[in-house]
């Protein structure tokens, strides 16, 4: 039996949230082309073309065979100059492994448990059912994973060594759908985390993340905390369990920095886990109590602000509010809310 709240539901929703608003400015690493094409980031933009920052035209990728195309369509795309990742989009929606976690959340809430060679199964169908999704760019973890599904591994096999942050995306679903105190969360998430990215540090990473919110998330019989005691839990928290990941002295010797400079800077914008857990963490600390001021800082970086955003968007979304026009205008939001 799960056991969750709205609370838990809000983890989730904040990192949707924060995908969706980084999502135009998708790995942009040029801010001053950031400022330029989008300007202040204060809400849901649609993507706009070209995009000055894309790798699409030196990224190539050729299924092994057509039963296993993921791209179809969209490989029209691929080997050409400056085509934005989730070109087809519209303001408010999500990126490809967020929208995965949404159906990995609703599969995990509806069954009550957690099982993963049922979700494979489900990603597999997803992931091949024509016109499901409509991003453009496909993680390397995806095309690895249906590479090896195509040489006749089992779905369970297919994960490979991936280093990058979006293995940490799906870590607030399972924590929204099963509940952060659920007394085998952390299992699950490993495991779940591991099907794909089978590195320690990934792996290390969502283990932190999750205890990170079995602590700031509050239980449903307890007085609701001020945002002020939230944020100071969130702070003692990150500080607590990310402690292979940052410090407080580092934290202190960040603070006069903009954070476009410290993520940008003095860590790495792009996906590495070394880099961009860490940024997300103190973009989340320093940002603790107002949501949107660091959903929106997070996107204002660039780089991979999507995934980082999961993370920093879950950690905000468990203590501090969401404001409602983010919620009303993010586009999965609904199947969220009421399943």
């Amino acid at each position: 039996m799960n056991s969750t709240s709205d609370a838990d539901r809000l983890v989730f929703l904040g990192g949707l949230v924060a995908d969706a608003v980084a999502m135009p400015v998708h790995w942009y690493y040029d801010q001053r082309a950031l400022d330029r094409d989008y300007g202040t980031i204060a809400g849901y933009l649609a993507p706009r073309s070209p995009h000055p920052d894309s790798i699409l035209w030196r990224s190539t990728w050729t299924p092994p065979a057509p039963k296993f195309d993921i791209l179809r369509d969209q490989a029209a795309f691929w080997g050409k100059r400056g085509v934005h990742y989730h070109q087809f989009l519209a303001a408010g929606e999500n990126t490809l492994n967020s929208r995965l976690a949404v159906e990995l959340y609703d599969m995990v809430r509806r069954d009550r448990d957690y099982d993963p060679e049922r979700w494979l199964e489900r990603y597999v169908t997803l992931m091949l059912e024509p016109g499901w999704h409509r991003d453009t760019y496909l993680e390397e973890y995806h095309r690895h994973f249906f590479t090896n599904l195509a040489s006749g591994r089992k779905p369970i096999s297919c994960g490979v060594r991936d280093i990058h942050i979006g293995g940490l995306v799906p870590v607030s679903a399972i924590v929204a759908a099963l509940g952060a105190r659920h007394p085998d969360l952390r299992r699950i998430v490993r495991l779940h985390v591991g099907l794909t990215h089978k590195d320690d540090h990934v792996l290390a990473a969502a283990d932190a993340l999750v205890k990170m919110l079995a602590d700031v998330v509050p239980t449903p019989e307890a007085d609701p905390p001020t945002v002020a005691e939230a944020a100071e839990t969130l702070r003692h928290a990150i500080l607590e369990h990310g402690r292979d990941w940052i410090s407080a002295a580092k934290l202190r010797s960040w603070q006069p920095l903009p954070d476009r400079q410290l993520v940008g800077s003095v860590l790495s914008s792009a996906c590495y886990i070394e880099d961009a857990f860490p940024a997300a963490l103190a973009l989340a600390y320093r940002h603790a109590g107002d949501f949107a001021g660091g959903v929106f800082a997070n996107a204002q970086c660039g780089g991979d602000n999507c995934h980082r955003g999961a993370v920093v968007g879950a950690l905000l979304g468990a203590t501090a509010p969401i404001p409602d026009p983010l919620l009303a205008g993010l586009a999965c939001g609904a199947k969220v809310t009421a399943s």
